[in-house]
């Protein structure tokens, strides 16, 4: 972990994966859905992943998005999905439960950890939903989770940064809590300075256009510069999706420009 961080970059594709890596990633947080906040990956993305790169990959287990009460049939879709993500190489799980009344659901992420192990396993931001974080951290220290993801219950790690310093320093080593959730080259080293945290989490980001050229009506792509045919008519998914001819990567320059202001921290 050079410079005293480690950087884990979430990521929903191959490409992403790779770039995460090539940017200087210490660990891939594996996903489907970013726009979701993430869900469980599908077993081929997790086989190619493993094939093209060497850092860790954490595999997400989320069944769907929303919120984080799950049902006896969704609980079975990720004791299989965890137990085919561990099949498949992965190197840790990622998931998160809340009771009804915003509580770490402790009987549920016994059982799922059960079936994790030996697996290192991390919460995710569902953390920022519960009741009260710090009751919530204890519970995850006391069940055995190695780390937390959290932006601090706050809409970024940095609205959120004087609670994730709290939780670090009532951690005391006995679990990793890792900032994220809108972390940028532009806040990134207050959020490590502020927090004390060794661990951060980021997507790193860019848009890249699609390498379509045909649809129906003409428009002109902004960066390459060739004509798309595109339907306006036509969206695969919610009336407010991302556009389908615009695709979101790990951008390699962003992973490193994050990975050197963490390396030059002191």
């Amino acid at each position: 972990m050079d410079g005293g961080f480690l950087m884990e970059v979430c990521v929903d594709s191959v490409e992403s994966a790779v770039n995460a890596e090539r940017g200087g990633a210490g660990r891939i947080e594996l996903c489907a859905a970013l726009l979701e906040g993430g869900t469980t990956p599908s077993m081929g993305l997790l086989q190619v992943v493993k094939q093209c790169v060497r850092v860790p990959v954490f595999v997400m287990i989320r069944p769907r998005g929303g919120d984080f009460l799950y049902s006896d049939r969704e609980v079975e879709v990720m004791k299989a999905d965890i137990r085919l993500a561990k099949l498949h190489g992965a190197d840790g799980l990622v998931f998160g439960a809340l009771t009804e009344d915003g509580r770490v659901d402790t009987e549920l992420c016994t059982a799922l950890l059960a079936v994790c192990r030996p697996l290192p396993v991390t919460f995710h931001r569902a953390f920022d939903m519960v009741h009260d974080p710090l009751v919530a951290l204890e519970t995850l220290i006391s069940l055995g989770f190695e780390r937390v993801l959290t932006s601090g219950c706050d809409s970024s790690a940095l609205e959120g940064l004087s609670l994730i310093k709290r939780l670090v320093e009532q951690a005391k080593g006995r679990i990793v809590v890792m900032p994220g959730g809108g972390i940028t080259e532009r806040n990134l080293q207050r959020i490590l300075e502020g927090s004390t945290a060794s661990e951060f989490h980021c997507s790193a980001r860019s848009a890249r256009d699609s390498g379509m050229k045909f649809s129906v009506s003409v428009q002109q792509c902004s960066s390459s510069g060739h004509k798309l045919h595109v339907n306006p008519n036509v969206a695969m998914g919610a009336s407010f999706s991302a556009p389908e001819y615009s695709i979101k990567v790990a951008d390699v320059a962003k992973v490193r420009t994050l990975n050197a202001i963490a390396k030059n921290i002191l």
